[in-house]
């Protein structure tokens, strides 16, 4: 993976940001993306996809690698946006402010996905680059974690939904809690679309 890196630094590149997100697929809370710059020699063993990992893996590679890391950022984009521009449009959003918040500036973003965002430096998107590249791994990982903690604390304002459990993502017990109590202010409407009946029972009132 650090090897996938290095073979686009030349004379014109010399740092490279790797750039990941998480939280697509989830019914609730935002999509969280992460912008990560190593020096050339720096590797960390068992970086990985973050889907290849478990949640106390993560845990225990999210301080090392941002210790490690030359750079790192983090950037959030909220349910009611991914609302509006939808959920591609709300990733992309992420991840460049996520680059734009790096304090160093990179020569060169390589992307999980096959989607870019327009920026100042070139950027190439990776299909499946978080199973190839060892920074867009490492940035995988500052996600998902952080997205992890945003959850879980979100849990504790909307604890029947069991989001320090699921995530927010689609389980069927998620679903189900929705069908159980309505949808909440924290979930993204246009994903509950297809689980929620037009005829059903009108959204309870959490303000009171």
């Amino acid at each position: 993976m650090k090897n996938f890196d290095n073979s686009f630094l030349n004379n014109n590149i010399k740092i490279i940001a790797g750039v990941d997100e998480a939280g697509r697929g989830p019914l609730a809370g935002p999509v969280v993306s992460a912008a990560v710059i190593f020096d050339e020699n720096v590797f960390i063993e068992g970086v990985n996809d973050s889907k290849k990992l478990s949640e106390k893996e993560r845990e225990e590679l999210f301080p090392e690698i941002i210790n490690k890391a030359a750079a790192y950022s983090v950037a959030a984009v909220s349910h009611f946006q991914i609302d509006q521009i939808n959920i591609l449009q709300a990733s992309l959003k992420s991840m460049l402010i996520a680059v734009k918040r790096l304090s160093t500036k990179p020569d060169l973003i390589l992307i999980d996905g096959n989607k870019t965002f327009k920026y100042s430096v070139p950027t190439i998107p990776i299909v499946k680059g978080d199973s190839k590249s060892f920074s867009i791994a490492a940035a995988s990982i500052i996600a998902k974690v952080a997205r992890d903690r945003i959850m879980k604390r979100l849990d504790k304002h909307f604890p029947q939904y069991l989001w320090a459990k699921n995530k927010g993502y689609p389980t069927k017990e998620h679903i189900n809690l929705i069908l159980q109590f309505g949808s909440c202010p924290l979930h993204r409407k246009t994903f509950l679309k297809k689980i929620i009946p037009e005829n059903y029972s009108p959204e309870l009132n959490f303000n009171k």
